[in-house]
């Protein structure tokens, strides 16, 4: 809670003390951009209901108080007055200490390898109780993947999946897709041979962020699936080549997939995404999808090339996947702007079969952001 305030002469800003005496400064112009009063947001949804050419170009602090943990603040020229929680202000103060360290993780995600246990859960209790629910949809956020267990032995039912917490995102493989042996595949997935750890459909533009394999069938030898967290990799290159991880990071890939008729997608990202402040995001690696990389200049390309091969090498370390073998009515969820799958090669004796499909990030964060606010009261 706030013990006290000041503002500057200037009125341009003014400095929060809170109880345990740190200290926060806060701009006028965004005290008054992010005013919590009806007239500047939706009560209903807390969306804004003024543009930034509303607020008067000159505005200022009038007086600023501290009463009851908050605090008041009138602006000039309006003569608004405005209360915000101090709960609200410390939670969203800018005038902190941040990291800066190039190619950081968010604080909320986990890197693992191959000693990390599969998280597992179990279908009926994800849709019965919140706290399940919760916790599966916490573990795909934190570590990028997560599997279920004890499904039904039906086709389609990854769509069920995926509406337990957001939506299936439709591409020109269909609502969903089969996974197992074809004639003549339009794509390497569908055939029995194994397949490297990647990424799926780097190529698109968005990517899709979240992707479901559902297991029908599995009674041919072989055919374990393999987690891979590409974020660990990143981190493992970087420890090791810092210049060859800024070279990924800081050139873009080619992506392209023409393989049926009337499909010819093309995207331009770099395998290592940051945010413009540094923080890692996501990755893509997909060497069945690579087009010629024509964007790294003629002096650096030897060094990128190193660098990808080396990031190859941490992908393709043993000790960095998570394998196990999906059994019928099991499925699993990885975070594709993250976590890598690969599949080991399997027999033609006895059959294969799951169903695939695709979702984003924010349907599973927002479902998560709603059962944290109605778990924790």
């Amino acid at each position: 809670m706030p013990r006290s305030v000041s503002a500057d002469a200037s009125g341009s800003f003014l400095t929060l003390t809170f109880e345990d005496g740190s200290e926060s400064r806060f701009h006028a112009i965004w005290l008054r951009d992010n005013a919590l009063d009806p007239e500047t947001r939706s009560p209903g949804n807390g969306q804004r209901l003024i543009t930034i050419g509303d607020i008067p170009q000159d505005t200022k602090i009038s007086t600023a108080l501290v009463d009851d943990g908050s605090l008041t603040v009138t602006f000039a020229p309006e003569g608004k007055t405005v209360t915000f929680p101090g709960a609200w202000l410390k939670a969203h103060a800018y005038d902190i200490d941040r990291p800066t360290e190039f190619g950081r993780l968010a604080p909320d995600i986990e890197t693992w390898n191959s000693s990390l246990p599969a998280p597992a859960f179990d279908w009926e209790e994800v849709q019965s109780d919140p706290k399940v629910k919760r916790d599966w949809l916490e573990a795909i956020a934190r570590l990028g993947f997560a599997k279920l267990v004890n499904g039904p032995v039906t086709e389609g039912a990854l769509i069920e999946n995926a509406g337990m917490f957001g939506f299936v995102r439709e591409t020109n493989y269909g609502k969903y897709f089969e996974v197992r042996t074809e004639v003549n595949p339009t794509n390497l997935a569908y055939t029995g041979l194994g397949l490297q750890a990647h990424t799926d459909n780097p190529y698109r533009d968005p990517v899709p962020s979240l992707q479901i394999l559902y297991c029908l069938e599995n009674s041919a030898e072989g055919g374990e699936s393999i987690v891979v967290d590409g974020f660990r990799a990143a981190e493992r290159l970087k420890a090791e080549n810092p210049e060859g991880f800024a070279l990924l990071a800081g050139f873009p890939a080619r992506f392209e997939y023409k393989g049926s008729d009337g499909v010819h997608l093309r995207s331009r990202r770099p395998m290592i995404e940051l945010s413009p402040d540094g923080e890692m995001i996501g990755m893509r690696f997909n060497n069945r999808s690579s087009a010629p990389f024509a964007d790294i200049p003629f002096d650096k390309m030897e060094a990128y090339y190193a660098a990808y091969r080396r990031l190859g090498e941490f992908i393709d370390d043993p000790d960095m996947g998570v394998s196990f073998k999906l059994e019928p009515g099991e499925s699993f969820i990885v975070d594709n702007t993250r976590v890598m799958h690969a599949r080991l090669g399997y027999s033609g004796s006895g059959s294969r079969w799951l169903q695939g499909c695709y979702a984003d990030k924010d349907g599973l964060l927002s479902t998560l952001n709603v059962l944290n606010a109605q778990l924790e009261g």
